[in-house]
């Protein structure tokens, strides 16, 4: 009988094993920019050629974001989110754009520049895996007003240690804070843990509003939870964050998110 028992709960493990959506990868590329020339380039690579071609190899509902206040900023830069289902996804996402001819066409102009007058200053590339609470993205559809006045907020959160960093990815995923988030409506894009960047330990996550009045309102509320007073207040998930950094971004307007 125990035999059994145990084999009956091995397959009750394969089978929630096989049916529970499988994590995604996100890439985010973080262009950065020293004049509005490059600016210009760079965007018409990704209207013109980037994007098409991703939605060509079936890479859907890329984002593209700029920074509030960009126009003024010594280095401009512009955000790329792109979904990926597998990490050979990323690994090969280079030799697949090299193989679309119509990619290379349309990029030209960003592609085959000369060595004094370079696209861009640098790309910075960061590679994350979302998390169980939410393995995939989500388009924000709820959003309403013009996307010149949306806020996209992208927040990184850095942990002390690499212990006290699984301590607050526990703290979203087992503690409850994502749908805490998902309760309160903030039209979250994805969260996830960093793999490879420059501010590790630490995960990523991107929230949705309607405009900067709206974004103020759903931390004002969000602040006053009694969950969130509970689950921040519990000893386990004390001092798990050593360092936050948020970006406000505007979409842009062929961004698919």
């Amino acid at each position: 009988m125990r035999t059994l028992l145990l084999a009956g709960a091995l397959i009750l493990s394969l089978c929630v094993s096989a049916t529970a959506p499988k994590q995604e990868f996100y890439s985010i590329r973080v262009y950065q920019l020293k004049n509005k020339e490059q600016e210009a380039r760079v965007e018409k690579y990704l209207q013109s050629a980037l994007l098409p071609a991703l939605h060509r190899s079936g890479i859907s509902e890329v984002g593209v974001f700029k920074p509030i206040g960009n126009d003024t900023a010594s280095i401009r830069k512009i955000y790329v989110l792109i979904p990926l289902k597998t990490l050979e996804q990323f690994t090969g996402l280079t030799a697949a754009l090299n193989k679309d001819a119509q990619y290379l066409t349309d990029g030209k102009d960003y592609l085959d520049v000369n060595y004094d007058d370079p696209s861009y200053v640098r790309i910075e590339s960061i590679l994350l895996q979302a998390f169980p609470e939410m393995p995939r993205h989500a388009v924000p559809t709820a959003l309403q007003g013009p996307k010149s006045e949306r806020i996209y907020e992208l927040r990184s959160y850095e942990g002390p240690s690499e212990k006290y960093f699984a301590n607050k990815v526990r703290m979203f995923n087992e503690g409850g804070e994502v749908p805490l988030f998902q309760r309160l409506g903030f039209n979250a894009v994805f969260y996830a843990s960093v793999l490879a960047g420059s501010h590790m330990p630490n995960l990523m996550y991107m929230t949705s509003f309607d405009n900067m009045a709206s974004r103020e309102a759903h931390w004002k509320t969000f602040g006053a939870d009694p969950y969130w007073k509970e689950l921040s207040g519990k000893a386990e998930y004390q001092h798990n964050v050593s360092h936050i950094d948020i970006v406000f971004l505007h979409p842009a307007e062929y961004s698919d998110l």
